[in-house]
């Protein structure tokens, strides 16, 4: 198995050695910075570079600069994406953005993670589980997700939240760790 295989298959690789892996990030955070640098006034320049690092793309996105991904091809992102400055998503496994999914500026999506053993992790052996974000979701400022998170549709993360655990749907959630904290109900 390669080391792109083993990361796929969620278990452990190591991507620091990998020359494959590494010309792959090595393209993604060129396109990055190149997306970083374009003008904001230069609306249709900044569309095209950002569909060039994304894997899947709906219509209406805007994505704010600084903007940067390890890898891009695992990210889609849903109809009607908003983010805020200074997103991070370390993409090693698929992130998964729903539709109406709102981004407050300095938050970070981590599919990375690294073993607790020591020889392991000095080894540079890491690994990398998926995250799924619904629809409607929204998230405050400088919030943190981890890996193989799910959060359901129509949730609120506050600003300043650690995601360690999954979030269900229709609920506001804050705090490190995250809990819930009340259920979103629709009045009629």
């Amino acid at each position: 198995m390669t080391e792109k295989e083993k990361c796929a298959a969620g278990i452990l690789y190591n991507a620091n050695h990998d020359k494959e892996l590494i010309r792959e990030r090595i393209f993604c955070k060129d396109l990055c910075q190149e997306y970083n640098e374009i003008k904001n006034s230069d609306a249709e320049r900044r569309n095209e570079v950002i569909r060039k690092i994304l894997g899947s793309v709906k219509a209406n996105i805007c994505i704010e600069p600084a903007f940067w991904c390890d890898y891009g091809y695992n990210i889609e992102v849903g109809e009607n994406f908003y983010a805020n400055h200074n997103l991070v998503i370390l993409d090693c496994a698929k992130v998964k953005f729903g539709d109406n999914v709102f981004i407050g500026p300095n938050c970070s999506f981590y599919t990375a993670g690294h073993p607790l053993d020591v020889r392991q992790r000095n080894e540079g052996l890491e690994y990398a589980h998926p995250i799924t974000v619904g629809d409607n979701v929204w998230f405050g400022g400088n919030v943190v997700v981890l890996p193989g998170i799910t959060i359901g549709d129509n949730a609120v993360i506050g600003a300043g939240s650690v995601v360690t655990k999954d979030i269900p749907a229709n609920t506001v959630s804050v705090g490190n760790p995250c809990k819930v904290v009340r259920e979103i109900v629709t009045e009629n």
